[in-house]
């Protein structure tokens, strides 16, 4: 069994009577009457709720005894989780206790997935299939191990019969963005959302008029500034790991998956084009 320190309960110590800064008061007023979705916001985005800032959200967690704002969020959820009647939680992942760790990775990444589709603005993803369904070509760019969302999101619409290319070498992607057109539409895939490289292929992308939809987990970040179009991505990975840093691929590809979805039935031949990709690659499939 693991032995990580127990955190505190979140719900406990907002509910118990203290003396609130009003700043605190509005936080706490918020979550208590948002435990649907309070558990699922970033730092920024509770603060721009509670109308108050980062900086007093991260204050109110230190206050009340967290290490940080993730500490908080993870309480938060475990407790309301425990109010819906939900298994109980830990922030563990162990093959000492294997039940118990893949309870921990289904709630967190069932979470990614909610929250992800909370995330999105019904008319946003319209303009944004209809931007891949009329783009005559479609680049996706990514850095890191974000690359892999890329290269299968090329395939994938590919499949469907549109212009699509994705390149793990970033010369490769600034140097095809110096090309796009006014047609065009480049992807962009980043969790951070501050890459600098793939600022460069955003600045090659728009000085010809192309169109920048960004997949990015802070609509904030620099690269969001700059995109046309902005989808958020959510991670929970910070529920399973102490990391200061982590991400999942899980959201990204999900609203991949997602555009596929719509697409499939809007583009007229799109069945005929997937068919004709399986005739093609079916010897490789034949076994003797």
């Amino acid at each position: 069994m693991s032995t990580s320190a127990i955190l505190p309960s979140a719900l406990t110590l907002i509910t118990s009577s203290r003396a609130l800064l009003a700043t605190e008061q509005r936080i706490v007023d918020f979550i208590l009457n948002n435990t649907d979705r309070a558990a699922q916001m970033t730092s920024a985005q509770l603060a721009r709720a509670s109308e108050t800032s980062e900086a007093s959200v991260s204050r109110f967690c230190k206050n009340l005894g967290f290490k940080n704002y993730r500490s908080f969020q993870f309480s938060l959820a475990r407790d309301l989780a425990s109010q819906m009647g939900d298994v109980e939680l830990t922030r563990d992942v162990s093959l000492d206790d294997i039940e118990q760790s893949l309870t921990n990775i289904k709630h967190a990444k069932q979470r990614e997935i909610a929250a992800t589709i909370d995330e999105l603005d019904p008319e946003t993803l319209r303009r944004v299939v209809e931007l891949f369904a009329h783009a005559d070509l479609i680049v996706f760019a990514a850095v890191g191990n974000t690359n892999a969302v890329a290269i299968d999101a090329a395939i994938k619409f590919g499949q469907l019969g549109l212009r699509s290319v994705a390149s793990t070498i970033t010369e490769n992607s600034t140097s095809l963005s110096l090309s796009m057109h006014k047609n065009d539409l480049l992807v962009l895939i980043s969790n951070s959302g501050k890459s600098q490289r793939l600022q460069r292929i955003l600045q090659g992308a728009k000085r010809g008029g192309a169109t920048v939809v960004l997949l990015c987990s802070n609509p904030s970040a620099p690269l969001a500034r700059d995109a046309d179009v902005v989808l958020q991505t959510v991670s929970y990975e910070a529920l399973l790991t102490t990391a200061d840093f982590a991400f999942s691929k899980i959201s990204a590809t999900l609203l991949i998956e997602i555009i596929y979805n719509f697409l499939l039935p809007i583009l007229p031949d799109a069945r005929d084009a997937i068919s004709n990709y399986e005739e093609l690659i079916q010897p490789d499939k034949d076994v003797d």
